[in-house]
């Protein structure tokens, strides 16, 4: 049983793990880079890693963490990228998953072959076979372009290409979108620059990262127990106690409830607003030359653009008209792993959780790797199901691109472990 992995990041390297304890000992961990960690190998030139120098993650440590390795007692409750890349590279080390990796080593293309295999043409100039592909390359390096890049005749990045605020100082800056990225970007930028205004195109649920003292995640997590309808409204009620009305920050106030959108977890950028450091503006309507024309009518010139327009769903290994997921609104995977028509392709990680994605991804390896060893195997009708969770899943959140991998952290897990220790056990 030959496996392959493509992505040695915290998907990547939790599936390594998995496998090996299943019994499962022929596998290869395909990573185009010199090391393990994806996206949090920070670089300040553009790369592959769409981390900035002064990233955190958003979600809190004890909500991180695998479930076997715990972070260290020392780390605080929001580690920095420096940490959180420590931190894999420890349990790398641990489990000795190293062996498995084959650093250096871009997946080119693939190709589906007879007996439900995969064959691998690789960046060496060789190919290989294997029976079982698990996808864990990341979903957050293919940025999302707006239509109007080629209009601004100023500066334009991408949020995935800003690493620092150095380069910003007294510029006129507009920052496109408010999600994570959006944010960090608008309130680092606004330490040096002359101006800096965040667009944003709809209402966004911005959430300070610590709620009631907690942090978020864990302050969520402390209410599972309640109906689902009682947690929206102590939600709710626990963000207008702790930030007031969005309009009170010139934001247009959400006419939807927190859990049906991605969140944007922050604790600067609302308080950046008050203190006239960062300015919101409405959704950007047209550009011509450096203007800006926004959909209020109002209009503003500015040096520099930061697009934080998120990313497309990427996998450049794959012919388009095999796999091609970038602009849909629903993806057709059984637990957002398994695909319908192709038994032995499985996806890591290619979830976008209201929480940590880490955990997640262990149990989704966890499941993968038992059910590779043969010692579950999945419901007779996991392929009907696959087509009846995306159309559950798509009316679950707003309907847009940005959701299409949304999952609700809590009720996934669930799922993922009613699989995992049910009665489908061949054992």
């Amino acid at each position: 049983m030959r496996i392959a992995i493509i992505g040695a990041g915290c998907s990547g390297l939790t599936t390594i793990k998995n496998l090996v304890e299943a019994g499962l000992e022929d596998i290869t961990c395909f990573e185009k880079n010199d090391q393990i960690g994806g996206n949090w190998v920070f670089t300040a030139n553009e790369s592959h890693s769409s981390i900035c120098e002064t990233t955190h993650i958003i979600s809190s440590k004890s909500m991180s963490q695998f479930s076997d390795f715990p972070m260290p007692d020392d780390y605080p409750d929001y580690p920095s990228h420096q940490q959180i890349l420590a931190y894999f590279q420890a349990y790398t080390k641990h489990f000795q998953l190293e062996k498995y990796i084959r650093f250096n080593t871009a997946v080119l293309h693939v190709e589906k072959i007879e007996k439900e295999g995969w064959r691998l043409f690789l960046s060496d100039d060789t190919w290989t076979d294997f029976d079982y592909l698990l996808i864990a390359n990341g979903h957050h390096s293919a940025p999302r372009h707006p239509a109007w890049k080629n209009d601004f005749t100023g500066e334009y990045q991408h949020s995935h290409d800003y690493k620092s605020n150095q380069g910003f100082e007294g510029k006129q800056v507009l920052v496109v979108g408010a999600g994570n990225s959006g944010c960090d970007c608008a309130v680092e930028t606004s330490r040096v620059a002359a101006r800096v205004d965040i667009s944003l195109r709809s209402p966004q649920y911005i959430i300070p990262k610590f709620v009631m003292g907690q942090p978020t995640d864990a302050f969520a997590a402390s209410l599972q127990w309640l109906p689902q309808n009682i947690r929206d409204k102590l939600q709710k009620i626990s963000l207008r106690l702790q930030i007031g009305r969005y309009r009170d920050y010139q934001l247009p106030e959400p006419d939807f409830l927190p859990t049906r959108a991605h969140p944007t977890i922050n604790s600067e950028l609302l308080d950046k607003i008050r203190h006239g450091k960062v300015y919101p503006r409405q959704g950007v309507k047209e550009i011509s030359g450096q203007t800006v024309f926004f959909e209020d009518g109002s209009a503003a010139g500015y040096d520099v653009i930061i697009a934080a327009t998120g990313y497309k769903i990427s996998f450049p290994f794959f012919d388009p008209s095999f796999i091609n997921w970038e602009d849909v609104i629903r993806i057709p995977l059984y637990l957002r792993m398994f695909h319908p028509e192709h038994s032995t392709l499985i996806f890591i990680g290619l979830i976008q959780p209201q929480g940590c994605i880490w955990p997640l991804a262990e149990i989704q390896a966890r499941l993968a790797a038992r059910l590779i060893a043969n010692k579950i195997q999945l419901p007779i009708n996991w392929r009907a199901q696959a087509s009846i969770e995306g159309k559950c899943l798509e009316q679950q959140f707003i309907r847009h691109p940005r959701h299409s991998i949304e999952v609700h952290y809590f009720p996934y897990l669930k799922q993922l472990n009613r699989v995992l220790h049910s009665g489908y056990s061949r054992e």
